[in-house]
């Protein structure tokens, strides 16, 4: 669902270039911000939904190679938001989920050979199992010693949101196990230090609610999304958000606006619980830092969504229609300067 809604706002991105020149919105040079794209398998074109092809991420690495990019492990990234310093201009994470072995015989050589960092979060039961298609903890070993870091991404990979028979203390003591246990397992196989500064947690499926991004704040990580945007210095570090690169929609046209993409300066967002239930289509109100201009939004199937400014830093975006389970987006974003947008996207999961 979240590739779709990415490949039709790059549709209306790409026939939007006619704007003014005098309508862009010069990009604030004092919002750090950082670009994190996240890969899953690599040259496995039986899941196309969540692969990319070989000589994708070839043309991925060779733009971002000589097009000017600091290429920073995420935990860096992390760190240099949470402790308020400004990050390089253009600077890019590259995260791999789920630690396929797709990773080590692709994308791994790839990686050393040009001397990227990049950070793979690993759900352990899988490894432990010894599947022939996940890496092993030796394979993992080597690649730290090689430019990977590795994060948490639970234990078994299962849905972390309360389920129906759940009551809220089973859920808590199961969830906060599925992060400890899975932490605990990464430092005892590949080292005491691994994921500890700071402690990064992808969620499954990129589903969160309130109650989980507080569940893991108290427990001590930063949470990661599979929402799309760009990390800045006024992000939630409990709701990180990065772009999913795939082999239907990351073409180089595709890539190069993901890779460039600018950061929304938004003061506040309301709802800030993505589970909707009561009100669909649900109702989200935005509140901007500064006056923004040609600013458009957009459901998941490329539908625009239509636009209530409250005031001229303030809207309110409402779908016409119910959206469809499990999980939907609305997605705004403007025109910058150079050919480069800015961007934000609000997840929602439908019950």
């Amino acid at each position: 669902m979240r590739t779709i809604v990415i490949f039709f706002v790059y549709l209306f991105i790409s026939k939007s270039a006619v704007f003014a020149e005098t309508a862009k919105i010069q990009p604030d040079e004092n919002l750090s911000s950082a670009v994190v794209l996240v890969y899953h398998r690599f040259g496995n074109s039986k899941y196309p939904s969540t692969n990319i092809r070989i000589e994708q991420f070839e043309q991925h690495l060779k733009y971002i190679q000589d097009n000017g990019f600091t290429v920073w492990p995420l935990s860096k990234i992390v760190r240099y938001i949470s402790e308020a310093k400004k990050l390089p201009n253009k600077t890019l994470a590259l995260t791999i989920d789920d630690a396929y072995i797709s990773t080590y015989t692709n994308a791994y050589p790839r990686l050393k050979a040009i001397k990227f960092p990049f950070t793979v979060f690993v759900s352990t039961s899988t490894i432990d199992a010894k599947s022939k298609n996940y890496m092993t903890w030796g394979q993992m070993h080597e690649m730290s010693l090689n430019g990977a870091e590795f994060a948490n991404h639970s234990v078994t990979h299962d849905y972390l949101l309360p389920q129906k028979f759940e009551t809220k203390d089973s859920w808590k003591k199961r969830v906060t196990m599925e992060i400890i246990n899975a932490q605990k397992k990464l430092q005892d196989k590949l080292g005491i230090f691994v994921n500890e500064n700071p402690k990064l947690f992808s969620y499954p499926f990129g589903e969160y609610n309130e109650e989980l991004k507080n569940l893991l704040k108290n427990l001590g990580y930063v949470g990661i999304t599979q929402t799309s945007g760009v990390v800045n210095s006024h992000s939630d570090l409990s709701i990180l958000p990065r772009f999913a690169m795939t082999e239907v929609f990351a073409n180089p046209k595709g890539f190069i606006l993901k890779a460039n993409t600018l950061p929304l300066d938004i003061e506040s967002i309301s709802p800030s619980e993505p589970l909707v239930t009561l009100q669909n289509p649900p109702l989200l109100q935005i509140k901007f830092k500064k006056a923004m201009k040609n600013l458009g939004c957009y459901k998941s199937d490329g539908e625009r969504i239509n636009i209530k400014w409250v005031s001229p830093t303030e809207l309110q975006v409402q779908a016409k229609k119910p959206l469809q389970r499990p999980r939907d987006h609305y997605t705004c974003t403007a025109p910058a300067r150079d050919g480069r947008w800015y961007w934000y996207s609000n997840l929602w999961i439908i019950k």
